[in-house]
């Protein structure tokens, strides 16, 4: 970056140094970020300089997209008409709309996300539960970028939608519990007829899964590790299944099991399994699955990056997918990794799922 951009440019020496130098330190966020916390997952800085850093960070990279599009621009260019060359003015440009894209992406990244309304149908649905309402939180990564405060306006807007049923799929925080302690407490409000029941997902074994599990279950959330709930209406039943999430070998703890989470559920009754990442989804459906709601992949935050996202898991990384006779739904992410937050073209969400008997 510093030679291929910065130092052909027509200005001053110094600047050249003071701009190399920038970059030089934005390039590294994520030493810094381990540095200050022992982890590249939990930057411990203030709230305005790990937005800076992602600003700065999300910069060179978008700078580098561009950079690489332009010499394929110039090739193409020079190939028709030799000798041409792109303009000095573009050369400008083009870093002044990798810092605003940069900006527009932190910014669509840290906000409150809107709500998502979508309905499935379910084949068995039982009619007590036709228009049932669930809300999914998933990938809220509380942080100090996403802290007390955000997590406050997300638990306030959940709870203005009256769900029946808050589920959240895994992915709570960054950081350990004595650090993130008055940032999760907002959660302790969240209110659903139902309650509100979670699975862990792959950051909360970065920093002491037990620990955060009894934390989260002592806020009055129902963790489901390989095991399910059966909630009734009437005489309907609908089963909610959950799992943990596949990084938990590599810490000593149980991994998934999508059998063991559904063993002695009800006869006949839907069964609708929380899973963090998706990869998994095609090993679930012939298991009797009805809908899988799962998150982790944020999306792909940046439309175009999120096919390379799709590859690592599994194919799946935003929204509806059809597996077998089982529906999965990859929810974008209420936020994401205070590492990379950028957002473009796929936006965070509030997700209430209304279900519905299929046809």
């Amino acid at each position: 970056m510093i030679a291929r951009f910065i130092w052909p440019l027509s200005i001053p020496t110094p600047m050249k140094i003071v701009l190399a130098i920038a970059v030089l330190v934005a390039s590294q966020y994520h030493l810094w970020s381990r540095l200050s916390s022992g982890s590249v997952f939990s930057p411990e800085f203030p709230f305005a300089i790990v937005v800076l850093f992602n600003w700065a960070f999300g910069t060179i990279a978008l700078l580098a997209v561009l950079l690489l599009a332009l010499d394929l621009g110039t090739l193409v260019a020079w190939l028709v008409r030799r000798g041409a060359s792109p303009p000095d003015g573009v050369r400008y440009a083009i870093p002044a709309g990798a810092a605003v894209l940069a900006a527009v992406a932190v910014s669509q990244a840290v906000r409150v996300p809107p709500v998502k309304e979508i309905e499935v149908r379910i084949a068995g649905l039982p009619a007590q539960f036709d228009g049932y309402t669930m809300l999914q939180l998933t990938d809220l990564h509380i942080s100090r970028l996403f802290p007390e405060r955000w997590t406050r306006a997300v638990v306030d807007k959940s709870n203005a939608l009256a769900p029946d049923l808050i589920v959240v799929t895994g992915d709570f925080i960054d950081g350990t519990v004595e650090r993130r302690r008055a940032d999760v407490e907002p959660l302790r409000d969240l209110r659903a007829r139902d309650g509100v029941m979670f699975i862990p997902g792959n950051h909360e074994y970065f920093f002491g899964y037990r620990e955060w599990m009894r934390h989260l279950s002592a806020m009055g959330m129902r963790a489901l590790e390989n095991e399910h709930a059966v909630i009734g209406r009437g005489q309907g039943r609908l089963v909610i299944a959950g799992v943990t999430d596949l990084t938990a070998p590599g810490t000593g703890h149980s991994g998934p099991d999508v059998a063991a989470s559904i063993a002695g559920a009800p006869a006949g009754a839907p069964i609708i399994l929380l899973d963090h990442q998706p990869k998994n989804a095609r090993a679930a459906a012939p298991l009797g699955v009805a809908l899988q709601l799962s998150g982790h992949t944020h999306g792909g935050m940046i439309r175009g990056l999120d096919r390379i996202v799709a590859r690592a898991n599994g194919g799946f990384v935003s929204g509806r997918y059809q597996v077998g006779d089982m529906q999965l739904y990859v929810n974008n992410g209420t936020a994401l990794w205070p590492g990379f937050a950028l957002r473009l073209g796929r936006p965070s969400e509030l997700t209430r799922i209304t279900l519905r008997p299929a046809a």
